[in-house]
């Protein structure tokens, strides 16, 4: 941890980001044995990103969604978390390895934040996954939306509806191996 982090709470967040739009995935639902439920699929491209981030702890959670997913966009989304973190602590934010998560010039990490890289190819270490399945197959995978707008909202719609419900950040985002000793 950095020097600006001694003696301060550690707050333990996830982070990644969330592809919306037309071409979505089907998901499983759940139906009686032998019935094929109907379920529509676009084909268009149009498409937005969630930045979303939780800290299981706190049972909180932040988000900003963006055209395109870049370093521009990802200091938008540190700002955010940045302004969630508890006054006087410092927060711990798990990420990938995408190429704007990395540090340098252009990556703007506010003095509140470090970030902690996962190792490559281990998404199942990130509970932000589990959020973006949650959402898929529950609020985002069965709309066909005319308009880049209809997207917007239902993202909005989506992201608030996880935010809401601090049980659920908790359910799906605590792992018993993540942890900060108080």
């Amino acid at each position: 941890m950095p020097a600006n982090a001694a003696g301060k709470a550690i707050e333990l967040w996830f982070q990644d980001e969330a592809r919306v739009g037309q071409k979505g995935s089907i998901e499983y639902v759940w139906a009686p044995i032998g019935s094929r439920p109907p379920m529509a699929r676009d084909n268009r491209h149009g498409s937005v990103h969630i930045f979303g981030a939780i800290c299981p702890d706190r049972r909180i959670g932040a988000a900003v969604i963006m055209p395109v997913v870049n370093t521009e966009a990802m200091n938008l989304h540190l700002q955010e978390i940045a302004t969630q973190v508890t006054d006087g602590a410092h927060a711990l934010l798990v990420c990938d390895g995408a190429g704007w998560h990395q540090p340098g010039d252009r990556l703007i990490v506010p003095e509140n934040i470090t970030l902690m890289r996962l190792p490559p190819y281990a998404p199942e270490l990130n509970p932000m996954e589990n959020v973006w399945d949650y959402l898929r197959g529950n609020k985002l995978s069965t709309g066909v939306w005319n308009r880049h707008e209809e997207i917007l909202d239902a993202c909005v719609d989506a992201w608030n509806f996880i935010a809401h419900d601090p049980q659920r950040i908790a359910s799906i985002g605590t792992r018993n191996w993540a942890w900060v000793k108080g």
